[in-house]
């Protein structure tokens, strides 16, 4: 997958700016809005919005580029990023500071975009998301390994049998046929 840097730092500037009341949007679900936008992409239509490569951390899939782009962001005015107190623990906040340009997106990727914001923001606290995002793969990652796309289509891992090995050799013997 190509990473699209250019889409990438609007999409977060975009996250940023649909989250008004910020109490609902700190770095935990910023992360998992960016993850699951791209997964659902992917799902969708087989390829991620961005093409960013997310990382194992300790709260689930990161994107290995978010802070360069945090960064950035700030340094050009779009965005300001805080330090708050939220239930007597340290949490960031992101106040976009003019409109984003989504002209990058399609209108299916800006609609995807919302639910995701949406469910995230609404349906969920920062545990709960990434509570989530631990899956099997995720499990047997380190810390700091990619998380592949791929990996969204894993919800348990199992022991290959007999009937697993027969459709695998099938499926090699059409492809050499």
């Amino acid at each position: 997958m190509d990473f699209n840097t250019d889409k990438f730092h609007k999409l977060v500037h975009y996250i940023c700016s649909k989250c008004d009341d910020q109490s609902t949007l700190g770095a935990t679900k910023l992360n998992k809005i960016l993850w699951f936008s791209d997964v659902l992409s992917y799902i969708n239509w087989s390829s991620p919005i961005t093409g960013e490569t997310y990382l194992k951390r300790q709260f689930g899939p990161v994107p290995s580029r978010i802070l360069a782009t945090l960064e950035n962001l700030q340094a050009n005015s779009l965005i300001t990023v805080r330090e708050a107190n939220y239930l007597g623990y340290a949490k960031k906040e992101y106040i976009s500071n003019s409109e984003p340009d989504i002209s990058v997106f399609s209108s299916d990727e800006i609609s995807l975009i919302d639910d995701v914001i949406g469910s995230v923001t609404q349906k969920h606290t920062a545990r709960s998301i990434s509570d989530l995002t631990h899956n099997d793969v995720w499990e047997m990652a380190g810390i700091g390994e990619t998380i592949p796309y791929e990996s969204i289509f894993v919800s348990r891992l199992g022991e290959i049998d007999e009937i697993d090995v027969t459709w695998a050799g099938e499926q090699l013997d059409n492809r050499v046929a």
